[in-house]
């Protein structure tokens, strides 16, 4: 059996990002696409997730945050890609940090 490779991206989004649904829709992708992780939402107006997963969805999910909902700005996406992948076995969103 062969073990897939897993890879976990630390993102921090900035813009219009909070009151327009961004965790919810960052949710609904991260399930689809099979990701586990969190996204919750920070003081200083942006949203912080944790994708982890195949790197290929994980990827996929980073670009689509360049985007976003559709009433969302999306100013700036800062990605860290240099946590390990391990222990996050669900999706989910988090309480205001």
């Amino acid at each position: 059996m062969i073990k897939q490779s897993t890879k976990r991206t630390h993102v921090w989004i900035a813009g219009r990002v909070q009151g327009v649904f961004f965790r919810a829709w960052v949710m609904d992708n991260a399930r689809r696409l099979g990701i586990n992780g969190w996204v919750r939402n920070l003081f200083d107006g942006r949203v912080e997730e944790v994708f982890a997963g195949p790197p290929s969805p994980v990827d996929h999910m980073v670009v689509l945050c360049h985007k976003g909902p559709d009433h969302a700005r999306v100013e700036t996406v800062l990605d860290d890609h240099s946590e390990p992948a391990e222990g996050l076995a669900t999706f989910e969103v988090k309480s205001s940090a």
